[in-house]
């Protein structure tokens, strides 16, 4: 178990920038999890960790020894792959001995190590087969066992689950989190599903282009995400947003959709300044209650997840608005009365940063970047 940092971490291959200057330090037995469309150097990232790939700058420390230039055998690292990475023509002992035996380890603390890890895993009785006798949540776990047996101080994971069914990554989800914490072994999991990433990590890296956008707890992300990019990334469905215009000395934003909104704890920032609403498909109310501020929605379409529904309309104003609802399914074509709480909003910039809301009595406008 050990401490890792990354400092100032760019990486470009050829003329092209991939990684802009990453900082990150994740604490003795932490779960980070880095999250982010394809294409966003998540994995690069991991790569470099594990000296699989040179940064272009920056330095990689691993219990406070700096690994920058040191080669992936001698970083004291286990990584689990997409593709599990398995020897088609070894028994899962074999697999998951074969590293052990590689640093020379005596044939009695391997057979040790190797019989406790597949009692962890559920393994003890596949030990004699071969991959291909086995189902793909099985594989996963030989390869997860044959990072553990090493007792590394760095659990490396590349998006280990994305090759299994929609139930068998629930599964496996829990198996890691539950190894993880037992372990209690600092882990880097790298995927792009925002999911995976909500359940499994103490702290998320959200990556965007090659930066990272936030770094926070799940529920930070999901409650403050820092800009828009973040807002819409996280959740799913994902966030609603909408155009406004800060009004009444910026305390309501007036919609193109329809009235204007009051803001909690408001006054903000500039009158007349253009915004980002955004809100989540759950915090949408359905049903006037008296509200003068309900906006009809025009319904489009009604997509039913058994326990709820997700319900897709279109505002007065052309923009699209989806409403998760428990008990409401109407028909495309009906109208159906909405409420956007203002406890609910989420103001952004035209920069897409995030904007919060100051209390009047701080003396301090309300309308201001996201630290």
């Amino acid at each position: 178990m050990a401490m890792l940092e990354l400092r100032g971490i760019r990486k470009s291959f050829g003329a092209v920038p991939v990684l802009h200057g990453i900082d990150l330090e994740a604490a003795e037995g932490e779960f980070i999890v880095i999250v982010g469309a394809s294409g966003c150097g998540k994995s690069t990232l991991l790569r470099i960790v594990a000296g699989l790939e040179t940064a272009t700058e920056g330095r990689v420390l691993i219990g406070g020894a700096d690994v920058t230039a040191l080669e992936p055998k001698d970083r004291d690292i286990a990584m689990v792959f997409q593709n599990y990475a398995l020897y088609p023509h070894m028994s899962v002992f074999d697999n998951m001995a074969y590293g052990l035996r590689i640093r020379g380890l005596p044939r009695g603390e391997i057979v040790a190590r190797v019989r406790r890890t597949a009692e962890l895993l559920g393994l003890a009785e596949l030990l004699h087969r071969r991959p291909r006798e086995l189902s793909g949540g099985q594989r996963q776990r030989v390869a997860m066992g044959r990072a553990i047996v090493r007792e590394p101080k760095l659990f490396l994971f590349d998006e280990p689950l994305s090759n299994l069914d929609a139930k068998l990554r629930v599964q496996m989800r829990a198996e890691i989190k539950r190894l993880q914490r037992q372990l209690a072994v600092t882990s880097l999991y790298v995927t792009h599903d925002q999911v995976e990433a909500m359940t499994l990590g103490d702290r998320l890296v959200v990556m965007n282009q090659g930066r990272a956008e936030q770094v926070a707890t799940p529920m930070e992300v999901w409650r403050e995400p820092a800009n828009m990019y973040v807002a819409g990334f996280i959740g799913a469905p994902a966030m609603n947003f909408l155009h406004g215009r800060l009004c009444e000395e910026g305390r309501a934003v007036d919609l193109r959709a329809g009235p204007a909104l009051p803001l909690a704890g408001s006054p903000a920032a500039a009158t007349d300044a253009e915004v980002t609403v955004g809100i989540r498909p759950e915090h949408v109310r359905i049903g006037s209650d008296g509200a003068t501020t309900a906006i009809p929605l025009k319904v489009d379409l009604v997509e039913p997840l058994g326990a709820e529904n997700l319900i897709h309309g279109v505002l007065p104003s052309g923009e699209g608005l989806t409403v998760r609802a428990a008990e409401c399914a109407p028909l495309p074509g009906a109208t159906l009365p909405v409420v956007l709480p203002a406890e609910q909003l989420h103001l952004f910039g035209t920069d897409g940063r995030r904007l919060r809301l100051a209390h009047a009595r701080t003396g301090v406008a309300s309308a201001q970047l996201w630290a």
